[in-house]
């Protein structure tokens, strides 16, 4: 039998077909646009989002020439905190809001700072930040009060497929436990959280495990997908905690830290836990196994601004040479010693979620001295999307102690300095799984667990091998250890100055 996994993500879906041994047999992938007519506004079209789905579905089984009849299930990995609002009839009334959007951090500061913004984390497990759809919704209830009064339900991007499809309103309880509204100990609809939001819980899906399956969908799509209308579709759960499951991460201290376009870090723990001070998520992932961590909103996506501001001379070299302009930058950063010459640079250019939750953070060099060249910053950039995640570890440990193991996924792991840099900041071994599409592997394993055919998520680990291992080099461990409560005091006492520069920015963006 063959098991398709499928990812809806921020910025395109993929869907894997695999075979029942975790086998790759085939994928697909389109991409569709993120609209940012404002600097704080991060939307896409729900129906562009299902036609990806469902093409994306239609393409792994043309390609690999699989029958309706040999697809056991298709299982879904999903972005987390997207927010649409649609009517009686499942009609959008606006486009999707991303977890990016942060047209509502006035909000989040009034929740944090004039409600019990604390008391509602520490049981909904969301933090404080725009990303939350709690936010979104304090932002829509008194600003567009009028939609709010026009809507049937509010839904995730993940919800709007289901609804579309099979005609239920249903949301896994690892989406809503992103959403800040969703009691993580009595797995419902939290009371103060939907007041704050100026909500009912009927204006919300009905929350189902992760493991949950729909069947009988429109026999038109089913169609046009390929499958039969009697296939099985587990709802899944969220991207992150997937993608924890797919790396094989989901032993108690194996933390997984991924860095794509952004960044993440998250373990696995068997029941709830939240921190007092707010820095940490907590996501469900089946009913006894849950995942905190923290995002990080600024990852791969800093390489690529150094390429494109700082290099186009390396750039163009890298192409008369025929080989990648990241390869080049990677060989004249290995240049430059650890710590960069004490030159620290906070990575926080499109603000930040842990460990600051701040949307008004900005990023910054700190310590140039004319002994500073190009390869020193660009050194300095991975340096510190590295420390910002270490600090997020920092954070974990107090709630699980030193971790047993790090697996490192994403990108970034294409890059030697950078996976070396990993283990000399963290001090501890960094092994990079060999793990194909982690967030569709994970649905695929979770599908398998909801369908019975497994009796424990442990089976991942024969599905991915290890393709890197590096130890810690104590001489740039002993640079690290020495530079990193500098880096950590300098974003603590910029905080007053983070805000009046983005307010700064703001007005003449707005100009």
């Amino acid at each position: 039998m063959r098991m398709i996994g499928v990812d809806i993500g921020t910025t395109s879906t993929k869907a894997v077909l695999f075979q029942e041994d975790g086998t790759v047999m085939t994928t697909s992938n389109i991409g569709y646009p993120l609209y940012t007519p404002t600097p704080s506004t991060a939307e896409q079209d729900p129906d562009e989002i299902l036609r990806a789905v469902m093409d994306t579905i239609a393409g792994v089984m043309k390609d690999s020439g699989t029958s309706p009849e040999q697809v056991l299930f298709v299982s879904f990995s999903s972005a987390m905190h997207s927010l649409i609002a649609v009517d009686e009839q499942g009609k959008p009334l606006t486009r999707c809001i991303t977890w990016a959007d942060n047209r509502s951090a006035a909000y989040a500061r009034k929740l944090k700072h004039e409600l019990n913004g604390q008391d509602i984390y520490m049981r909904t497990g969301t933090p404080i930040h725009p990303m939350s759809p709690l936010t979104k919704l304090m932002w829509l209830s008194d600003e567009q009060p009028d939609l709010v009064a026009r809507t049937h339900k509010f839904i995730s991007i993940k919800e709007y497929v289901f609804l579309r499809l099979f005609g239920e309103y249903v949301v896994d309880h690892s989406i809503a436990s992103c959403t800040g509204l969703f009691n993580l100990r009595e797995l419902d609809w939290d009371a103060e959280a939907l007041n704050i939001a100026g909500i009912t819980a009927a204006k919300l899906s009905r929350p189902v495990p992760t493991t949950y399956q729909l069947a009988g969908m429109n026999s038109e799509a089913a169609m046009l997908m390929g499958l039969s209308v009697n296939t099985p579709f587990i709802v899944g759960a969220s991207d992150g905690v997937l993608s924890n499951l797919g790396v094989g991460a989901i032993e108690p201290g194996v933390v997984a830290v991924t860095i794509g376009t952004s960044g993440a870090i998250r373990t696995v723990v068997d029941q709830p836990i939240t921190d007092p001070k707010g820095r940490i998520f907590c996501y469900a992932l089946t009913e006894d196994k849950w995942v905190i961590g923290g995002p990080v909103n600024n990852g791969g996506m800093l390489f690529r601004w150094v390429r494109d501001e700082f290099a186009a001379s390396e750039v163009e070299t890298a192409k008369r040479l025929g080989i990648d302009s990241y390869d080049v930058l990677t060989r004249i950063a290995e240049q430059v010693p650890a710590g960069s010459e004490g030159l620290l640079f906070h990575p926080y250019l499109t603000g930040e979620r842990a460990p600051l939750w701040n949307p008004d953070a900005r990023g910054s060099f700190i310590g140039l001295t004319m002994k500073h060249r190009k390869e020193h910053m660009i050194r300095s950039v991975l340096e510190g999307v590295i420390f910002n995640l270490y600090t997020v570890m920092l954070a974990m440990k107090e709630q699980i102690g030193h971790p047993a193991k790090i697996h490192a996924t994403g990108g970034f792991a294409r890059s030697s300095l950078w996976r070396q840099m990993m283990a000399d900041i963290f001090d501890q071994e960094v092994i990079v799984p060999e793990s194909i599409e982690s967030s569709c592997l994970g649905a695929v394993v979770l599908g398998l667990y909801g369908m019975g055919r497994i009796e424990s998520l442990d089976i991942v680990s024969s599905m991915i091998g290890s393709t890197h291992a590096h130890e810690p080099k104590p001489e740039h461990t002993h640079v690290y250890h020495q530079l990193l409560p500098i880096y950590v005091s300098i974003f603590r006492s910029l905080e007053q100055q983070y805000t009046a520069l983005a307010q700064f920015q703001n007005r003449e963006q707005s100009i």
